[in-house]
């Protein structure tokens, strides 16, 4: 391997100053991983099995077939995503909503577990997390994939019912950036499909064709050739291919069959201007588009992907910390500006560089694009410097090898992501070590002077799109494409000075504390973890394990918040998430840290909620120093700096400001206001944001973190305890702490952050281009806090899940999806949930809720054993694979440290004897309560107004 790489570096070095496209046709194939059995059958249908073990006992069975909306006619739009949805509902040995039920029977959940989606070129059917000890569960996945291969029914009155349930996607969907895009893509694909081939297609065809013409489509696009199957899990890989062979060697591939085409892209002169606006768009934004020719699917096979992907990943980290930084600014011309390389927009036949600005408004949207693309020039005339290069290589290569690390325990959906490409577009599939090396070697052999002249060759005067979109405005006025032509011309005409980069050089911690000590150490068997006691009151507990080899999860947790503040700190409260994520640490700056965390795989968040506080965070071994300053620096030197502090609420106040025709945000302002009395509990507005006070933060932030005896700090993944001592002597012993004033008990609760009860169901309205009514549902009360009703109210939920989809959807129409959930807060008096919220057809407003309402009371008396089974199966399933995460356990952990209740040992066991009379008596207790609210908001008529 080692010298098969020393050629390819020598190749690198050779040809890295040709165009990739020419260089990818000088490059060697990149071998695929042994270790994934990759097959034909002779009708043309391919094939990967691979054995993995993570989850144990699970495994993922995918089909994806070449084909999409791309593939329609124009009295085809829409059918190739309305065959998706078929797939769900009837197929030769499944009819009906079988499918649905036995594998939710076997603890695959829909929506979950089993989905799939409808693209422009693809489209892709997923059963995940399948419990696979028995062998006939395998077997009928297998036999699923075979149906949804060349056996759906079809039935006539299988469309009909589906037909509302399209509409009521194409309703959520029909937003204010959607009918912009509709509009303007004609525009930007000129005379091409890619313009007119949305997947929702058009409700005219939805609404109208023919079964026929459904049928007719899935004959000659659902065939052998253009379909792969992927199985990954823990399975036996020779059984499966053997029933791979057994099941789908008999599909016959239709004599004559079409050409799957690939439609090409036009190279275009100069810039192409789509420029649109409507009422509900969220944001004043421009992409800036530069088209470039797309490898070709051989090419893609080769090392030159690598290449490509390495070479656009240093780009992109440089140019966006560049942007970043001007963002930060108060004056900045920008809210927030990145460049990004992919796949031109919706087509793969053609790649672009794009260049992504969203301005404060409207009307400064061509200085904002014009700023943003002065830097881009910047970039591409003067070139990165040695330092911004060596930083960006740094942390890619510290992905690298934590990827690399972790080689051995990967989880299923990387496997099946990875082979879902392959088949699709030919990307490559090495082993894990090569994927390393490759990367070691292009970090070697690749010099910044390719970089630079790679990124000057991607910014040309010519295959220009700039597409802008803006909300409207009373005034109706709005750019023009001359003035962005302008904005354009005018950067371009100017003498750009190269980039000069300041770079801190002082450590993060600039006086090192003295150590703390561990004064105590014991054993909790309950976790079986070491639990340290420090001589500043705080306490760790560390629980090793073997789940990943290059994961360590932390949090620190501590009861009481901000709750206990005065009204007057209303609106910093509101404001302190955004405003600590624009803050640094020390004398970093937000920017400073990023350059300083480049090459480390560490990081650390605050959180101070209501009643608890928290920090979290992740590293690798490797870096568990660098965790350990930030642990430090999060409780010590919380910074923010007044400019970036202003940036950051003028960057918020332009989103909010621009949300205030959007019904979606104004549907969740009337939920909370209508729902809870704290006004700590509603939608950020401006007078929220001007209200919010810098001083008043930061007080909050220090307050926070000023006893560190408070705290319990958490380690769980690979950890070494001997070398996590002596850094957790220097940085947690030595936080700030005093034993004798600890908070570890509640310090009162304010009810005010509890909803409002009552039976009541509150109407507003708001106007809308289309049509749809938002509704919230809730019913809730007060139940005794325990592992058992904790998860009684989680099957609850569940089981309501499937009884609305059943009704709501499928029967009535109503909505495109629906689902409940399930809620038990550890802290709080009315402490249980059970809520949903969903957007649906106004005309069935009325006749829903009446449905819901009947069928949530109906828990009280009427559940089916079999409808408590399968959600029994579905949480061991959870539970099971919980309990080999990282994730799992630091979860677990956290929580029992805020209420003492565990709810995670015995799990098992508890869910287990949960009874249909245990769920019947839970609900007829949270009903007894009557406290059952609804908020909705309705389209405004013309009557209304």
């Amino acid at each position: 391997m080692k010298k098969s790489l020393s050629a390819i570096s020598l190749l690198i070095l050779a040809v890295l100053m040709l165009p990739l496209s020419i260089m990818a046709q000088q490059m060697p194939p990149v071998p695929n991983d042994p270790d994934v059995r990759i097959g034909t059958l002779p009708n043309g249908l391919t094939y990967y099995i691979r054995h993995n073990d993570l989850p144990k006992g699970q495994a993922d069975f995918y089909i994806a077939q070449k084909v999409g909306s791309v593939l329609e006619e124009e009295n085809q739009r829409g059918l190739a995503h309305f065959l998706e949805h078929m797939c769900f509902n009837g197929t030769t040995h499944f009819p009906g909503k079988n499918l649905i039920n036995w594998l939710e029977s076997v603890g695959v959940k829909f929506g979950r577990n089993l989905n799939a989606y409808t693209s422009i070129d693809q489209t892709v059917y997923n059963i995940s997390n399948v419990p696979v000890a028995r062998e006939g569960v395998q077997d009928s996945c297998l036999l699923i994939l075979h149906d949804w291969a060349n056996d759906l029914l079809l039935l006539p009155e299988e469309i009909d019912a589906e037909r509302g349930v399209i509409h009521e996607e194409w309703r959520q969907s029909n937003v204010g950036q959607m009918r912009i895009l509709e509009e303007l893509l004609p525009t930007i694909y000129p005379g091409e499909r890619y313009g007119v081939r949305l997947p929702i297609g058009t409700m005219e065809v939805v609404d109208n064709f023919a079964p026929q013409a459904l049928r007719d489509y899935y004959e000659k696009w659902y065939r052998p050739d253009l379909q792969g199957i992927i199985v990954v899990g823990d399975i036996d890989v020779d059984r499966i291919e053997g029933k791979i062979k057994e099941m789908f060697t008999d599909i016959e591939m239709p004599e004559n069959a079409a050409e799957r085409v690939y439609f090409p892209v036009a190279d275009t002169p100069g810039t192409i201007y789509a420029i649109g606006h409507d009422k509900e768009m969220s944001n004043s934004s421009a992409d800036l588009m530069f088209k470039s020719e797309a490898f070709t699917r051989e090419q893609n096979g080769t090392i030159a992907y690598y290449l490509q992907d390495y070479v656009e990943d240093i780009i992109s980290m440089m140019l966006n910390t560049r942007l970043r930084e001007i963002s930060a600014k108060p004056d900045a011309p920008f809210s927030r500006a990145n460049g990004y390389f992919s796949d031109f927009f919706l087509a793969k036949t053609k790649s672009s560089f794009d260049l992504s600005v969203v301005s404060h408004e409207s009307k400064d949207l061509p200085s904002a694009l014009a700023a943003a693309y002065r830097e881009v020039l910047r970039a591409a005339r003067g070139g990165f410097t040695v330092t911004e290069f060596e930083r960006a290589k740094a942390e890619l290569l510290s992905q690298a090898e934590a990827a690399y690390n972790d080689r051995n325990k990967r989880e299923n959906d990387v496997f099946v992501n990875a082979y879902v490409d392959n088949f699709l577009d030919n990307k490559p599939i090495p082993t894990a070590d090569m994927q390393y090396q490759l990367v070691q070697q292009m970090a070697a052999a690749i010099p910044l002077e390719a970089i630079n002249q790679a990124f000057a060759e991607a910014i040309t005067p010519d295959n220009r799109i700039l597409l802008a979109m803006m909300p409207d405005n009373e005034e109706n006025v709005y750019p023009t494409e001359q003035q962005f032509a302008e904005a354009l011309s005018a950067v371009d005409g100017e003498t750009i000075e190269a980039y000069k980069e300041e770079v801190k050089a002082e450590p993060l911690i600039a006086d090192m504390p003295k150590p703390g000590k561990i004064v105590k150490e014991s054993h909790s068997d309950q976790w079986d973890a070491t639990v340290w006691d420090l001589s500043n009151g705080a306490t760790v507990i560390i629980k090793p394990t073997t789940f990943k080899d290059n994961e360590v999860l932390f949090s620190a947790n501590a009861i009481n918040g901000t709750s206990a503040y005065g009204s007057e700190f209303d609106n910093s409260i509101k404001f302190l998430p955004a405003g600590i994520s624009a803050g640094g640490l020390g004398t970093y700056t937000r920017s400073d840290l990023n350059k300083y965390l480049s090459g480390k795989q560490a990081y650390v968040s605050p959180s101070f909620g209501s009643f608890s506080r928290t920090m979290s965070g992740s590293t690798t071994p490797k870096d568990l120093p660098t965790l350990m300053e930030l642990i430090y620096m999060n409780f010590t030197g919380i910074t923010i700096p007044a400019d970036e502090f202003e940036a950051q609420k003028k960057r918020v106040r332009t989103q909010v400001q621009n949300l205030q025709t959007d019904p979606q945000y104004l549907f969740g302002k009337n939920v909370f206001e209508t729902l809870y009395k704290s006004p700590r509990l509603r939608q950020t507005t401006v007078e929220s944001i001007d209200g919010a006070n810098l001083e008043q933060i930061l007080q909050v932030s220090k307050d926070m973190t000023a006893n560190a005896a408070d705290f319990t700090f958490t380690f769980v993944g690979n950890v070494d305890l001997q070398t996590l001592r002596p850094l957790v002597e220097q940085y947690i012993a030595s936080l700030p702490g005093n034993a004798k004033q600890a908070s570890r008990k509640l310090n009162g609760y304010n009810t005010d952050f509890d909803m409002t009860p009552g039976d009541k169901t509150d109407t507003f309205t708001a106007k809308m281009q289309t049509p749809q009514t938002w509704v919230y549902l809730t019913m809730f009360g007060k139940e005794p806090y325990s592992m058992k009703n904790a998860q009684i109210v989680n099957v609850a939920a569940q089981i309501l899940s499937k009884r609305l989809l059943d009704k709501v959807r499928e029967e009535m129409g109503a909505v495109y999806s629906i689902g409940a959930q399930g809620s038990m807060d550890r802290i709080g008096e009315l402490n249980t949930e059970i809520m949903t919220a969903f957007p649906m057809k106004p005309e069935l407003k009325d006749e829903t809720l009446k449905s819901i309402r009947e069928i949530i009371m109906s828990m009280t008396d009427s559940i089916d054993q079999a409808e408590l089974d399968k959600v029994k199966e579905y949480m061991v399933k959870n539970y099971t694979e919980n309990r080999e995460k990282n994730e799992g356990w630091l979860g677990a952990i956290s929580g029992w440290l805020t209420n003492g209740v565990d709810t995670f040992n015995g799990n098992v066991e508890s869910i287990n004897s949960i009874t249909l009379d245990d769920v019947k008596n839970f609900m007829k207790s949270l009903a007894s309560q009557n406290n059952y609210r609804v908020v909705i908001l309705d389209p405004e008529t013309e009557a209304a107004k």
